[in-house]
């Protein structure tokens, strides 16, 4: 036992200071950073330690210190960060950085330190870092969203702080595709740990529970006491929030062989050195649902996720819809199949852009509605409110059609409240409906239109329902169409229809739409519908992944102004552009009774040089075949 005690320790031979240069150097890089020696490389910012000397007026500020990293973070302006090997001495090392140099460079008239960093750690036991930074009288710890940022900074953020020469962040833009990178990096973790790829996103959520706090989990404990640690820590967070039937779901446990002790925590202790790195806590302020993001890479890992039927709706196209539906704070918002709250953390986000504290509080207590058939996606669900400042969101376990949203008045303010579904709703609440019904599996009764209708049934008159759906829905004959005939335009009003890129759902391959319809309302005959085909959105497949790419061409960001408009009014009139958009009545001629864009939209004029080029080819076609094959052909 003294021997496994030892393996933990900062003076374990293995760790050296070299350790903590190198750690400050990679952590840097994949932050943006340019990590070259700026007195060899003109464009390079980072000194490591003696480095700092070339630059004259560093060196002779310093005299012979040296801090672990300086960098350049303007053309006279640094960071100066130190480290130790212990955590203990995180202060300490942060202490020095301010005292023994950032403070000798300030004596200067031509260069000053504003930022002072402190690392303390080690490979085996990983790395603590704290942030100061200096307004010229005084250092205040930096905070990102009202979060003290756990881990190095990256170029914008340091930006910030020198554009508004303080150390308050808010509402920083996150860098999405830095996120996912390091989820992949964080999945490869896990997996090196042996945890089971339909585990990982539990894991994630436990280890992002126990960050809730200040004080971090005890990461230089033994293995048992770790787990017991994090689960103690993801209790009391679900109590504090009234979720604690969830808590079983989310908490973690060693695996059964203690061979494998050792490596899991190390898995774990590596995932939350990433975590920190990201700042994850001020990340979980943002107005971006960066938790939902996470566990979509854990999650599409898992077989359980594509054997239920689970599809989980791409983040762009969550703020897409929730643009276009444009919510206000007296909306009652719910999703029968939220998933991980993808939909309804976009709601919130959205609403809270034109809503003072008192208003915000008052949405996410009563206006905010989901349920989710999952156990474990609930879970993870309720997770990501969690991380929005709202644990106590109304989202449900449970199947949607089990259950009515029915009107409610709560302290003088209007609300809903589930109820059995043994009666039809007969006092629904819902006004707007954002959703993406699981894909229904080879020989399943439960089909995605009745999800559709399902959802009608809990709404208002006059509200406004979104889904995301499989194209099959709305161009099928048999039942399909029977719904779509005499239920979806005999009591309700068509208003959009969008074609998805193929690739949305990437790297399931699924052909999708989304769909816009008023509740309530027979569709007139001669009432236009919005049809749109979005072949680009921005995103581009690279190594079978799909990144934000600025380059790439986005067609809903032309769109989402003209549909919000027209939306609220159908007698608005928009340009038809072939093969893109068209404002056009249904055709209540077609037999097939499709209600896809493509049977609507116009295709473009064939160009005279285009049919020459096609002639062109065709001859050449033809004749090499005779030239190869001989006139049997």
């Amino acid at each position: 036992m003294k021997q496994t005690k030892r393996r933990f320790k900062a003076s374990d031979p293995h760790n050296t200071e070299t350790d903590a240069y190198e750690f400050i150097r990679s952590t840097l890089h994949s932050l943006g950073w340019n990590t070259k020696n700026p007195s060899r490389h003109p464009d390079g910012q980072v000194y490591i330690q003696n480095e700092c000397h070339s630059h004259a007026e560093l060196k002779k500020c310093l005299g012979g210190g040296k801090p672990e990293a300086i960098v350049r973070v303007a053309e006279n302006t640094f960071w100066i960060i130190e480290s130790k090997k212990e955590h203990g001495e995180l202060s300490k090392a942060l202490k020095e950085a301010k005292i023994d140099y950032a403070a000798l460079v300030n004596k200067s008239k031509t260069i000053k330190a504003v930022i002072a960093s402190g690392v303390a750690g080690n490979r085996t036991d990983s790395y603590l870092i704290t942030n100061e930074y200096f307004d010229g009288k005084k250092w205040y710890p930096i905070t990102i969203n009202d979060q003290k940022a756990s881990g190095l900074l990256k170029p914008d953020e340091v930006n910030i702080l020198l554009a508004q020469n303080s150390a308050t962040i808010k509402d920083i833009v996150i860098d999405e595709k830095l996120f996912l990178e390091k989820a992949e990096n964080i999945n490869d973790i896990l997996h090196k740990g042996a945890i089971n790829k339909n585990q990982r996103a539990r894991v994630i959520a436990a280890l992002l529970l126990s960050l809730i706090d200040e004080t971090p989990p005890n990461i230089q404990a033994q293995p048992r006491a770790l787990i017991r640690d994090i689960n103690a820590r993801v209790e009391n967070v679900l109590e504090k929030h009234q979720k604690s039937e969830f808590t079983s779901l989310i908490q973690i446990n060693l695996p059964p062989s203690k061979d494998n002790h050792y490596k899991y925590r190390a898995a774990l202790v590596d995932t939350i050195q990433q975590l920190n790195i990201l700042n994850i806590r001020s990340a979980m302020n943002s107005g971006k649902d960066v938790l939902g993001k996470f566990y979509e890479v854990f999650l599409k890992y898992g077989n359980g996720a594509k054997e239920i039927g689970i599809v989980l709706t791409p983040r762009h196209i969550t703020r897409f819809s929730v643009e276009v539906l444009n919510p206000s704070i007296n909306d009652i918002i719910y999703d029968p199949t939220c998933g991980t709250a993808g939909f309804l953390v976009a709601a919130f986000d959205h609403v809270k852009k034109n809503a003072n504290e008192e208003q915000i509080e008052q949405f996410r207590k009563h206006n905010l509605f989901g349920v989710e058939q999952e156990p474990e996606v609930v879970a993870l669900a309720i997770v990501n409110m969690i991380f929005r400042g709202d644990g106590k969101t109304n989202i449900e376990e449970g199947v949607c059609f089990q259950k009515n949203l029915e009107r409610a008045v709560k302290r003088g303010i209007l609300t809903a409240t589930y109820e059995k579904a043994d009666q039809p709703n007969t006092n629904p609440a819902v006004t707007k409906v954002l959703m993406n019904p699981p894909f229904a599996l080879p020989g399943s009764i439960e089909k995605e239109y009745h999800f559709v209708k399902y959802a009608l049934s809990q709404m208002v008159d006059g509200g406004i329902l979104f889904s995301v759906l499989p194209i099959s829905v709305l161009c099928e004959s048999g039942d399909e169409k029977d719904w779509r005939l005499n239920e979806l335009i005999a009591q309700n009003t068509l208003l959009s229809v969008i074609s998805f890129p193929p690739e949305l759902f990437c790297p399931i391959g699924a052909y999708t739409i989304g769909m816009f319809i008023r509740k309530g309302i027979p569709h007139p005959r001669n009432q236009n519908v919005f049809w749109a085909r979005v072949q680009h959105d921005g995103l581009l497949k690279i190594k079978g992944k799909r990144l934000p790419f600025a380059e790439e061409p986005n067609d809903f960001d032309k769109i989402t102004l003209h549909l919000r408009a027209f939306l609220n009014d159908q007698t608005l009139r928009i340009n038809n552009e072939p093969e893109f958009c068209k404002l056009a009545p249904i055709n209540f001629e077609d037999q097939i009774f499709e209600l896809i864009p493509e049977a609507y939209i116009d295709s473009k004029p064939i160009s005279y040089d285009a049919i020459t080029e096609g002639a062109e080819t065709l001859v050449r076609e033809n004749a090499a075949l005779i030239i190869r094959f001989g006139r049997e052909l």
